[in-house]
């Protein structure tokens, strides 16, 4: 039986983009990407706008803003995939960090994708 979700804290997605959020967090203090703080700064924001995004979304008065906002949460998740790849080029993280971290990433579009139609298929 599914729990009736009554705040975004309920809400899986949220929580697995706060888990995501933090580790994108703890990986940005690596050597390297450390001291490069346009792109520290720039991941951490995409990371933590996931979460942020479906929270603001939730806390809105219509469904409407709630699906805007869902698709910003996931064009976040979109963005953060592409600042992986562009710190791996660079040398900041290894293939296996690229690897875990862009897979979290696709699961949560995934994730909010599946969402939306869960909320589209209500409204039906």
């Amino acid at each position: 039986m599914k729990r009736k979700i009554e705040c975004f804290e309920d809400l899986f997605i949220w929580q697995k983009a706060v888990e995501f959020a933090k580790e994108i967090y703890l990986i940005t203090e690596n050597i390297g990407i450390k001291n490069d703080f346009g792109l520290k700064s720039q991941m951490r924001n995409s990371s933590v706008s996931i979460s942020s995004n479906i929270a603001e979304g939730f806390e809105r008065r219509s469904r409407k803003e709630y699906l805007n906002f869902l698709n910003y949460a996931k064009g976040s998740a979109g963005e953060i995939r592409s600042q992986l790849y562009v710190a791996f080029e660079i040398g900041y993280i290894e293939k296996s960090e690229l690897d875990n971290l862009r897979e979290k990433a696709k699961f949560l579009s995934g994730s909010i994708t599946n969402h939306i139609n869960s909320i589209n298929k209500a409204e039906n």
